[in-house]
């Protein structure tokens, strides 16, 4: 029958392979703490126009209200694919453990998704990226800064 991870991950295959049929992307994710699934997540962008409903971050989501935590140490999430910036920066935020994937990052390219762009634009400088930006009233941004490094009762994370 296979290992647990490989049911694991059968399962985020399966719901991405479910998702496509629902009007979604073709990524699901699965989050497991202690062997149990917590939650799952889909792709969803289109379905809900939200840029941000990609599968890992929908999953992570459910999990930290499912768990009433931002904090998801001790899990581990299953992608069907190598998770793009965004997502790899909400697991490492998350606090998971470990990620497992199935198809990587030039399959998603080769389907139509290639997040390489945002992996260049990240290794220049703010005023070389394709996104401008401009920087307004950092003075005045700072002193929030200094009220949270003062506050006592702060929760880190």
């Amino acid at each position: 029958m296979g290992s647990s991870k490989e049911k694991f991950m059968h399962l985020a295959i399966d719901l991405a392979t479910e998702n496509i049929k629902n009007g979604g992307g073709p990524f699901g994710a699965v989050i497991v703490k202690d062997g149990e699934v917590i939650a799952t997540g889909c792709n969803r962008v289109t379905a809900s126009n939200d840029p941000t409903a990609h599968a890992e971050v929908s999953a992570i989501r459910a999990a930290c209200k499912d768990l009433d935590t931002f904090n998801l140490e001790g899990c581990e999430i299953y992608s069907s694919c190598e998770p793009c910036p965004m997502c790899l920066g909400a697991i490492y935020w998350a606090h998971i453990d470990k990620i497992y994937y199935a198809a990587n990052k030039h399959d998603a390219a080769d389907a139509g998704f290639d997040d390489s762009f945002i992996y260049k634009e990240l290794e220049l400088t703010p005023e070389e990226r394709r996104l401008k930006a401009e920087v307004l009233l950092e003075k005045e941004a700072l002193r929030v800064f200094e009220s949270w490094k003062a506050k006592e009762d702060k929760v880190e994370y």
